[in-house]
């Protein structure tokens, strides 16, 4: 009984002690992960307050790549949330992204060869306008996320090197949630983990979450076995293949492949 009623207390505190903070957008969706690619649970409206239990980072909204837990156990992007600070204004999610292990200490940035690997592969666009699957793109691959990439901070029709730098300000992201999900039993050099960023920024970092590749990587199944067999099966958007992406997957798995000393994951170096 005592052990009960301590418990109980806790998780009444914790509750109470969540503060709240009112939604700015008009309608607003909880996802089950923190990112656009993860399925909606619930919406708010604009006004209604919401109690933030924890937040972590996800997938960039208007350059925000902070997700909001709420006390309904969904995400929400921070940036329709009124918290009055560009940051966190709570505890960091515990594990919510699946993996962890890196703790940090990762490579951040992805090599040159991993930059130019994803420029070539998504192409220069100068200015917003939809790819094969009719998203609205800019650069090398940046989603819009507002009417006509209105988030973006340089000048359209984007040159070369403001394209490079928009890329520069995208991937860490991707980087980021893909070192969520893996443990820290995964090892990776530079060029395996920039590989593998390529291909989170391709596919989503959903689905990159609940892939059979993190599941094989984090089971300690050799990496380059891997990315070989499970790289090739990412080669379709809209339901339909792309010869685009079975090229791409060739080429991921080459750099992937390519023998490098410099260890980028768990650890950088």
């Amino acid at each position: 009984m005592k052990l009960f009623s301590l418990a109980l207390f806790a998780a009444l505190s914790a509750t109470s002690f969540a503060k709240s903070y009112p939604v700015t957008g008009n309608t607003v969706n909880c996802r089950s992960g923190p990112g656009t690619s993860y399925g909606v649970k619930k919406s708010y409206q604009k006004g209604q307050s919401v109690s933030i239990s924890c937040q972590t980072s996800g997938t960039s909204v208007s350059g925000n790549n902070i997700w909001d837990k709420t006390s309904d156990g969904c995400y929400v992007a921070d940036y329709y949330i009124k918290t009055g600070v560009n940051g966190y204004v709570t505890t960091k999610c515990g594990g919510s992204s699946g993996g962890g292990g890196a703790s940090g200490s990762y490579c951040k940035k992805i090599n040159t060869a991993g930059v130019n690997l994803v420029a070539q592969w998504e192409g220069f666009v100068p200015s917003p306008k939809p790819d094969p699957i009719g998203l609205p793109t800019v650069g090398y691959g940046h989603l819009c996320q507002k009417k006509n990439c209105a988030e973006v901070k340089y000048k359209f029709p984007l040159s070369q090197t403001t394209a490079k730098q928009l890329l520069s300000d995208d991937l860490p992201k991707y980087t980021a949630c893909l070192a969520g999900y893996l443990n820290s039993k995964v090892k990776l050099n530079d060029n395996q983990l920039a590989a593998l960023t390529s291909w989170t920024f391709n596919v989503g970092c959903g689905n990159v979450k609940t892939s059979t590749l993190i599941k094989r990587l984090n089971n300690g199944e050799n990496p380059n076995t891997v990315a070989g067999q499970e790289l090739p099966n990412w080669r379709k958007a809209g339901g339909q293949v792309m010869q685009g992406l079975v090229n791409r997957r060739k080429a991921e798995i080459k750099l992937f492949k390519t023998a490098s000393s410099k260890q980028a994951y768990p650890k950088c170096q």
